[in-house]
């Protein structure tokens, strides 16, 4: 699996779980957002009830377009991820027909930190506001 497939899995395992909802996040995701490694850009807005996440990937770098990452360029790869506290999404999603836990916290304004772990592997990535 790429790096960036792998970045997308992390971001896409964001998605619906049933976790209760908290009040608005403390900083406001909403934005455009990239990997740290400048591969992968991505589109984030509350959505829903105001307090869940959802990202389209809306850019990738040349060497990041490979036909699996291209078949989700521009479109919705976070639907409805539900605030678990005020700066934590957590979720689940099937990708590439694997089912990935994971979740997307804010530490600052400016930085967010993906986890996600099939089994036993897990991974990190940073995204940073653009």
């Amino acid at each position: 699996m790429t790096r960036t497939t792998r970045a997308l899995a992390a971001l896409v395992a964001t998605l619906v779980a049933v976790v209760p909802a908290f009040s608005a996040p403390l900083v406001n995701p909403e934005g455009r957002w990239q990997l740290s490694s400048g591969e992968a850009r991505f589109d984030l807005s509350l959505c829903g009830d105001g307090t869940q996440l959802c990202a389209k990937l809306s850019w990738l770098a040349e060497d990041a377009r490979t036909p699996e990452n291209l078949a989700y360029l521009n479109t919705m790869v976070v639907e409805g991820a539900v605030l678990a506290t005020p700066a934590k999404w957590k979720g689940s999603v099937t990708y590439s027909g694997d089912t990935f836990d994971g979740t997307m916290t804010l530490l600052d304004s400016n930085t967010i930190k993906l986890s996600g772990c099939k089994a036993i592997a897990c991974e990190s990535m940073t995204l940073v506001r653009i």
